[in-house]
């Protein structure tokens, strides 16, 4: 049997294999739910959920509308006692990737790919930046700093103002680019700057 924990690891090295360039966020909130892992590309968004072998399919459902709103595509990863009904339980849209223990490693395999998710919001998926990522975006677009204004209010206007293609790759190398370490003294710098 395959916990969470014996799947992590593997599955971030299949990632590597297969996405090349990426960035793993784990745990992370969105709604009422909190994603397993985000997987950010050069060129989208990626939401994981696992279903370990003692996992059960109880939250599944609110689950799948919570990474349906924020994500651009959306797997879920799935051990061998969950594989034959998998399908049942999610959406067309989503990838189904399984894993098995196999002498003692972690194995792989793409069941079904994701495409493209027809319910993703974007102003959900914007909400996943900090401000000052969101000014950054702004600066690149060459749009109004909005000092005074809310976070709300600045993401309404960034998609009014800047074509979807555009914006996809800007939100996707913010991601990309966020350091952790110093992200206190980004928001304190922010806040000095812009208001």
């Amino acid at each position: 049997m395959l916990y969470d924990k014996d799947i992590r690891e593997g599955l971030f090295d299949f990632l590597d294999e297969t996405y090349g360039k990426n960035r793993i966020i784990e745990e992370k909130q969105m709604g009422r739910s909190r994603a397993d892992v985000v997987m950010v590309t050069p060129n989208a968004i990626y939401g994981i959920e696992i279903k370990s072998d003692a996992d059960t399919y109880v939250r599944l459902k609110r689950q799948v509308q919570d990474y349906d709103r924020f994500y651009d595509y959306n797997y879920i990863v799935v051990g061998t006692s969950h594989a034959m009904h998998i399908e049942e339980h999610i959406p067309d849209w989503w990838g189904i990737i399984t894993v098995e223990l196999e002498d003692e490693e972690t194995d792989f395999y793409i069941l079904r790919k994701p495409v493209v998710n027809p319910k993703m919001k974007w102003k959900q998926k914007l909400s996943m930046l900090w401000r000052p990522e969101l000014a950054h975006i702004q600066k690149l677009n060459q749009m109004p700093k909005y000092r005074e204004k809310s976070k709300d209010f600045v993401m309404e206007k960034i998609l009014a103002c800047v074509p979807k293609e555009q914006l996809q790759l800007q939100v996707c190398e913010e991601l990309l680019q966020r350091d952790y370490n110093t992200i206190q003294k980004t928001i304190s710098e922010y806040r000095r700057t812009y208001r």
